[in-house]
């Protein structure tokens, strides 16, 4: 089973999310808008970071569109699992990203932020239900 910094995938399952937690962010390099948003369930309910309140579903694409409509492009630099917990139908998966938006020359800060997910087996697919996001300083404490 693939080993990411210390955290063995074990449950059966559990690759499957990790798997569509990567094809999400690839989705979100790709600004591919159309794939991103089946990854959500219709009844999803969650809280970005960048809200001052949970969201729901019709909103899921607002932090993407909000930046590259500024023509900034999304890079991803690493993704961390932390934790999955896998619940017959249910996982939840708990993860660090670090990413930057880049403007035409490249150029953008990188910042790391705490991701959790919460995906429900629907049908044969696994969508996300409900999640939320903070912003992770240098030290490891919440910005």
């Amino acid at each position: 089973m693939p080993k990411r910094r210390g955290m063995t995938f074990g449950a059966e399952g559990e690759q499957a999310i990790w798997n569509l937690e990567q094809a999400y962010w690839r989705y979100v390099e790709t600004n591919n808008l159309a794939s991103y948003r089946n990854l959500w369930h219709q009844e999803f309910v969650g809280w970005p970071l960048l809200n001052a309140a949970p969201v729901r579903k019709d909103v899921v694409t607002d932090w993407i569109t909000s930046q590259t409509d500024q023509g900034l492009r999304f890079e991803l630099v690493e993704l961390t699992p932390a934790a999955i917990q896998m619940h017959r139908d249910l996982a939840v998966v708990y993860y660090w990203v670090s990413c930057k938006w880049v403007d035409k020359t490249g150029a953008g800060a990188a910042h790391k932020i705490r991701a959790t997910h919460t995906w429900l087996k629907n049908g044969k697919d696994w969508q996300i239900v409900g999640g939320m996001s903070m912003t992770e300083g240098a030290d490891g404490q919440e910005r």
